[in-house]
């Protein structure tokens, strides 16, 4: 049995391997730009997403968008989408990630809580943005 992080042997594990470390290293961050996001936008069922390809960016997933994926994909986000129906926004960060025609969902409880991580921030939603993106690109994805 092994304990701690280690990297994948295979590709396709890799890059959600980074993602998880990108995410650890960022919670507060990510909890402040899903929150100030939400807040600016008038379509309350949108999602945040990170698109991996060409490189790391952030993206707004409308709910017919994600409604469409479930649909081609035979059901098998559905789970998915029942997170963030129900999640806590003021509590929890839930977004979505693309890669190479694969998808992961990143859901955590924020501590402290994403307002209170917006307001320690105290930075624009574009700078927070661009902080976090220029992040994403300096980790070599597989």
């Amino acid at each position: 049995m092994q304990f701690g992080e280690s990297i994948p042997d295979n590709l396709e594990n890799q890059w959600r391997y980074q993602l998880n470390r990108f995410v650890t290293e960022n919670k507060k961050t990510l909890a402040a730009l899903a929150w100030g996001l939400k807040n600016e936008w008038e379509e309350k069922k949108d999602v945040l997403g990170i698109d991996l390809q060409p490189e790391p960016h952030f993206i707004r997933c409308s709910r017919q968008s994600l409604e469409e994926l479930n649909r081609n994909v035979e059901g098998k986000i559905q789970e998915i989408l029942g997170i963030f129906d129900n999640y806590n926004e003021q509590e929890e960060v839930a977004l979505i990630v693309i890669n190479k025609g694969q998808i992961k969902l990143i859901y955590y409880q924020s501590d402290p809580f994403p307002p209170v991580c917006f307001d320690e921030k105290q930075s624009s939603l574009d700078s927070l943005i661009e902080e976090l993106e220029n992040t994403m690109k300096s980790i070599e994805w597989y």
